[in-house]
């Protein structure tokens, strides 16, 4: 197998693309001839270094948090899948820059068959990490007002989708060439952060989704209800501007769920999801994470596997 190897924390410089031995699946264990690999905001995180005192890496390692490809070995209590599946997931923090992995079966789905491998690839990071803002922390609820920042995004438009679907009224902010784009997703109205104030234009919301952080963050308590909720795994919401306007703050690290996940696959074999992808080699990773680091993608960033 070939995998991409970071020697160090820091810029995305001397990536390695080397041969290593294959993995061997244990118990409850999978190995997966790997398709496509999504490039996420965690893998330049964990490989800026901000995170080892809570990630701790031997190095070199494998960036990647999520692939797409067909099930090659199975190992011994494995149930609900078998060798030639096809299947997607969120399968560590590290790992899937590589053409074969080794997960755990219960991080795993099907492959909708609406999908290519490599447009699931992309799916699993940002789909749970959307439908755990939503549904597990938010408790969205049909009828709602939904704020959603960085909406073309991964994430976003991961969350534009699921709250629409959860009956929300959804309201996102983005740059301007990704407006009719959203809107597509299911957004009823969208802001354009650069030449207007998201505050001064959007009436109260009962969720605020917040995908970006920093000031953004904390301008959006101005719009919230009493009783809403601001939802963030970018960095924890300020308890003492929840306390003043009534609502709550939440900030957590999403969780990789096969259960959850299956559901997801669910909507997008019935067209209720969707996701636009843009695919860049593997070997080229170097150019995927810093693309990624630049925080202007639309939908999600993956590698193919196969160049």
């Amino acid at each position: 197998m070939k995998a991409i190897r970071v020697a160090q924390y820091g810029q995305p410089e001397g990536f390695m693309f080397k041969e290593l031995p294959s993995p061997v699946p244990g118990k409850g264990e999978v190995r997966i001839e790997v398709a496509g690999s999504g490039v996420n905001p965690i893998d330049w995180k964990v490989l800026s270094g901000a995170m080892k005192a809570f990630i701790p890496l031997q190095l070199p390692y494998t960036p990647g948090v999520e692939v797409a490809g067909r099930v090659a070995a199975v190992g011994e209590e494995v149930s609900g899948f078998a060798v030639g599946d096809e299947v997607f997931g969120f399968i560590n923090i590290v790992g899937g820059y590589a053409t074969e992995v080794v997960a755990s079966a219960d991080r795993l789905a099907h492959r909708p068959s609406r999908l290519t491998a490599l447009q699931a690839s992309g799916v699993p990071a940002a789909a749970l990490t959307a439908w755990q803002a939503l549904h597990e922390h938010a408790q969205i609820k049909p009828g709602q007002r939904v704020l959603i920042h960085g909406a073309a995004g991964g994430v976003g438009s991961m969350a534009v989708q699921i709250a629409r679907i959860a009956g929300a009224t959804v309201i996102a902010t983005a740059s301007t060439r990704n407006h009719s784009y959203l809107r597509e997703l299911g957004a009823s109205v969208v802001v354009d952060y650069s030449q207007t104030l998201f505050e001064t234009v959007v009436e109260p919301v009962d969720v605020v989704l917040d995908l970006v952080g920093s000031d953004t963050q904390t301008r959006s308590w101005s719009v919230l209800k009493p009783g809403g909720v601001l939802v963030s795994p970018v960095s924890p919401p300020d308890a003492k501007h929840a306390e003043a306007v009534g609502a709550t703050g939440k900030h957590f690290a999403t969780r990789s769920d096969g259960t959850q996940l299956k559901a997801i696959a669910a909507l997008f074999e019935k067209g209720e999801l969707v996701i636009e992808v843009e695919v860049l080699p593997l070997s080229h990773a170097e150019g995927a994470l810093r693309k990624s680091w630049g925080r202007h993608t639309r939908g999600k960033l993956v590698l193919d596997a196969s160049l």
